[in-house]
């Protein structure tokens, strides 16, 4: 009964986030993550000290949003998005997949069927690094916000929780899905192809790096979008809710 009663108010509390949040934002937000999932398949570039992936492109809006939720609603709200966001993904590449596996004789689609079919320890390092790391992100930019007590509304106060989490965050989700993919699974399915542990931490390293600048470039962008938010009140049923709650 204790576990049924506490279900239910998990999923009344979802709902009525879900209806507090703007949709252009959760629509955003689970866009990136479809697009980085699909981008990553494409190597930009590859040093003996750095590797990159097309995902870099997008992944900037996936941390800003989870950002701009944690700001506003706070971490936990923003681990729920973060979790729907895994499903809908996982719900796509299952379509995707099934799309590459049916027979056609129309054309040649074996470069399609090679990008939507995927790979399945690709997909299982991908969703455990990204729900890893926006637990690791939400957490450590609510934290650091608390730190500023005297204008914890400010830009300076949003710029630091953002670039740090963001840092951190970036830092863990390639790090934790390049020990899975590639020290775990690639030396079985690829031949004996493999990373060492060193290699992943220096690549998560440089990656975060590049990924932080173009966060960074947007940041501006999220810290108006708070203060809008402020200022018209936006999400007051989950606010009080949540008060009500404690």
């Amino acid at each position: 009964m204790k576990f049924k009663k506490i279900l239910k108010s998990e999923i009344k509390e979802t709902k009525i986030l879900l209806r507090s949040i703007p949709a252009t934002v959760v629509t955003l937000f689970v866009v990136s993550v479809i697009c980085m999932n699909l981008l990553a398949n494409k190597t930009l570039v590859q040093l003996p000290w750095i590797a990159i992936d097309g995902g870099i492109l997008i992944s900037w809006l996936s941390f800003m949003c989870m950002d701009i939720i944690t700001k506003h609603f706070g971490p936990k709200a923003s681990n729920r998005i973060s979790v729907l966001a895994s499903g809908i993904n996982l719900l796509c590449c299952l379509i995707f997949f099934v799309a590459s596996a049916i027979p056609s004789n129309a054309n040649d689609y074996s470069a399609f069927d090679g990008i939507f079919g995927g790979t399945w320890f690709i997909l299982l390092g991908s969703t455990i690094a990204f729900l890893l790391s926006a637990v690791i992100n939400n957490r450590l930019n609510w934290m650091i916000g608390k730190c500023f007590r005297k204008n914890p509304d400010g830009k300076t106060a949003y710029a630091v929780r953002s670039y740090v989490s963001t840092f951190i965050g970036q830092f863990s989700d390639n790090f934790i899905f390049s020990v899975i993919v590639f020290v775990f699974f690639a030396p079985v399915f690829w031949d004996g192809f493999s990373w060492t542990v060193l290699q992943c931490a220096t690549c998560a390293l440089t990656g975060a790096v590049a990924e932080l600048v173009m966060e960074v470039a947007f940041t501006p962008i999220g810290y108006k979008i708070t203060v809008n938010w402020k200022e018209n009140s936006v999400g007051k049923e989950y606010l009080e809710y949540i008060k009500e709650e404690k």
